[in-house]
């Protein structure tokens, strides 16, 4: 066990944090993503100085995704660190390099969810902070996201769940929907019992945790320089090619110049905000789907495959926000892709539309078309050919 340091504000915020919002319980197995940056230090250190009060089971994992010459030395690095500390290291090399921040986001929680896996671990812990909230608030905003994408860094989410079946509702069995609540890219194909036992706790899920996001880059700086923590410099997160450094390093200190000394937590508080508007809306949206929903012919099952029938009066009644996401909820379980604006909005609008009004294909060829009081939406007719 790491000797502990002096108590700070930064611990005592953290253990309010963990107490009030119970998303690491005590004496759990965690691992605890660290790059070697100030802000995953920050995160190790503050979890090894609070393990005495939470019984924790403490190991560090590191992803080396090749981008830089120097990436060995920073994954040696870390190593050692946690040679000092007493604690497990697992080290996670790309076989490949990833070409653009979403590959590599996508190899990182990829790997993160196979070594947790492989080693018994419930709980994964990134040092996501407060700064990184704002970042992505703005990210997104910028992208034309609604709510959820400005809202998309949470203190918890599942990274996978050994219960949920791995079915497929799409036009042609064509891919996951990468929007889903448990991405393809942490489902493992043919699960067998073994993997399913290594998750013993809390039900055979593991969860992506994040800590810190209440606490700004600024601070975890600080608290690194008070605590001497050895930081690794990335030196990829000053190249200006990618937009989120852009956003570090020139927009949101422009804000923070012109507009408010204190909007990464400003940003961060609105992602706050807007995330609990989204889990209530996201839960009417499925209730009013289940109910608009209608079972088609003698099948009196309802489900997710083509033909789907909708009950337009049902529909009707409710306001456009809850008729939106409803639609779009719809429209994830049945393309191949993840729904764009324009799809959602023309689904919706055939709640209002005139009898016999149709849509143009969807991605994979449904198409929508009023049968009133319905709306089904199935696969387009094809034309024999002579």
């Amino acid at each position: 066990m790491a000797e502990s340091s002096n108590w700070t504000h930064l611990h005592a915020q953290v253990h309010r944090t963990l107490l009030y919002r119970q998303i690491l319980p005590s004496t759990q197995r965690l691992l605890v993503a660290v790059s070697g940056g100030q802000d995953s230090l920050c995160l190790i250190k503050l979890l090894l100085d609070l393990q005495p009060k939470w019984e924790w089971d403490l190991a560090i994992v590191h992803c080396d995704h090749r981008w830089r010459s120097d990436s060995q030395a920073s994954a040696n690095h870390v190593e050692q660190l946690a040679k000092n500390w007493g604690i497990s290291y697992y080290l996670e090399t790309a076989s490949d390099i990833p070409k653009t921040e979403a590959a590599a986001r996508k190899w990182r929680y990829q790997a993160l969810t196979e070594i947790a896996i492989a080693h018994n671990y419930p709980y994964v812990v990134t040092g996501h902070t407060a700064s990184d909230r704002a970042e992505t608030l703005l990210y997104n905003l910028i992208r034309g996201s609604g709510a959820d994408g400005l809202s998309a860094l949470t203190w918890t989410r599942p990274l996978l769940d050994f219960r949920l079946p791995i079915l497929d509702f799409r036009l042609g069995n064509s891919g996951e929907n990468p929007n889903s609540q448990i991405s393809a890219d942490f489902r493992l194909e043919n699960q067998d019992e073994n993997s399913k036992s290594k998750i013993q706790n809390l039900r055979s899920k593991i969860y992506l945790v994040r800590p810190l996001l209440e606490i700004t880059r600024l601070q975890t700086g600080q608290f690194c320089q008070e605590q001497e923590l050895p930081i690794w410099e990335d030196s990829t997160n000053q190249d200006l090619q990618y937009t989120r450094n852009r956003i570090r390093s020139e927009l949101l200190p422009y804000l923070e110049t012109h507009f408010n000394p204190k909007a990464q937590q400003a940003l961060a508080q609105t992602a706050e905000l807007l995330r609990a508007d989204v889990e209530y809306l996201e839960l009417a949206a499925s209730d009013l789907l289940q109910r608009a929903m209608s079972p088609i012919g003698d099948n009196p099952q309802v489900n997710f495959q083509l033909p789907v029938k909708l009950n337009r009066p049902i529909l009707r009644e409710a306001p456009l926000a809850l008729q939106r996401r409803s639609m779009r909820q719809l429209l994830q379980q049945i393309l191949p892709s993840a729904p764009s604006f324009e799809s959602v909005e023309k689904l919706t609008s055939l709640i209002v539309a005139p009898n016999r009004s149709q849509t143009d294909p969807f991605p994979g060829g449904a198409i929508g078309r009023v049968e009133n009081p319905s709306i089904i939406l199935a696969r387009q007719a094809r034309i024999p050919t002579t």
